[in-house]
């Protein structure tokens, strides 16, 4: 792969709000343990106001993957709206600061910018409650064609699913990428966002997407079965290549002939599992950009999962570069 940018990802542009929370909350709440839910400007406010005292981090699952990727040294472009606020702001200078492409032009109107607001209880679960705000008014305009055909990886979020003009954002995104013979992958997100839309996703990955990325529970969502090797079969048949992660089994990285087996990185301590899954994807599309072998690959991606599952944040605290080179990967 020789494109100038190793990843481009379009995805929703969120601020994250996390704070710690018991299940006692939680239930008081109406929260669904560990899943995302989608809310309205009004029950952000409210959920937020009786929440304990947060912490603010420029998320969205695909900024969080490039922010990964740009710590590896990649260069990396991103797709996504924000509003002309200050949260906004925010987001915009912390992509810039990663040194990632970010030009989507702001929002022009009343909605404000996109927010999770994540609750992590004693066991690292997170439960993310999501106004979607300007992140969902991304749209095929967006996508802009010169930023596509110059990426050697096209990279879609599965959240975007939810909003018909996501979906046309995708549809020409990754026409572009494979008219520019560029690889398309896609995240399954949230084994909800699979069984919301399973009926015209399936369709989508066969027609469109290269590599998929999927945890264990999205992945046997995809194929309505609790049998994990009859799911992975369904799917090695679908694309090229696919990353299953499986939480402390490691991961799984299938071709149409082989399964590659990864464990994961030892961590000292689990705070807080938000953004585990993007980095893994960071690590794995990476590698693959720069021609890595798929067991390095996927080193990679348990390597940047360990380091972001040990602190509050979605994004890395340290160069995944350097850290990278202190286990002999890059």
């Amino acid at each position: 792969m020789t494109a100038p940018y190793d990843v481009t990802a379009v995805g929703h542009a969120i601020v994250d709000v996390l704070a710690p929370a018991d299940d006692a909350f939680l239930t008081a709440q109406n929260l669904a343990k560990g899943a995302m839910t989608l809310i309205d400007q009004d029950r952000a406010l409210s959920l937020y106001g009786v929440m304990a005292q947060a912490e603010l981090a420029s998320g969205g699952s695909a900024g969080n993957t490039i922010a990964g990727a740009a710590s590896l040294g990649g260069k990396c472009g991103y797709i996504g709206k924000v509003a002309d606020d200050e949260l906004g702001k925010v987001f915009r200078h912390d992509m810039k600061a990663q040194g990632v492409q970010f030009d989507t032009a702001v929002f022009d109107g009343d909605i404000a910018t996109g927010r999770c607001l994540i609750n992590i209880t004693p066991d690292a679960q997170r439960t993310m409650a999501t106004f979607l705000g300007a992140a969902a008014k991304v749209g095929p305009a967006d996508v802009d064609p010169a930023l596509i055909q110059a990426s050697n990886i096209v990279y879609l979020e599965g959240y975007l699913f939810d909003t018909p003009t996501g979906r046309e954002a995708f549809v020409k995104a990754s026409e572009l990428a494979r008219a520019a013979g560029r690889k398309t992958a896609i995240t399954m997100s949230d084994s909800f966002v699979v069984d919301r839309w399973r009926a015209d996703l399936l369709p989508f990955i066969d027609q469109h997407i290269d590599i998929v990325f999927a945890n264990e529970s999205e992945l046997l969502a995809m194929y309505e079965t609790d049998d994990f090797f009859a799911a992975q079969t369904a799917l090695r048949g679908k694309v090229d290549l696919a990353f299953v992660t499986r939480s402390d089994q490691g991961s799984v990285i299938l071709t149409k002939d082989d399964t590659v087996l990864v464990p994961v990185f030892d961590v000292d301590s689990l705070v807080d599992t938000t953004g585990a899954g993007d980095q893994y994807a960071a690590g794995a599309m990476f590698g693959l950009s720069r021609g890595l072998d798929l067991y390095t690959c996927g080193r990679l991606g348990a390597m940047a999962a360990a380091e972001v599952i040990g602190h509050y944040g979605p994004r890395p605290l340290v160069s995944l570069k350097d850290l990278a080179g202190q286990y002999g990967l890059l």
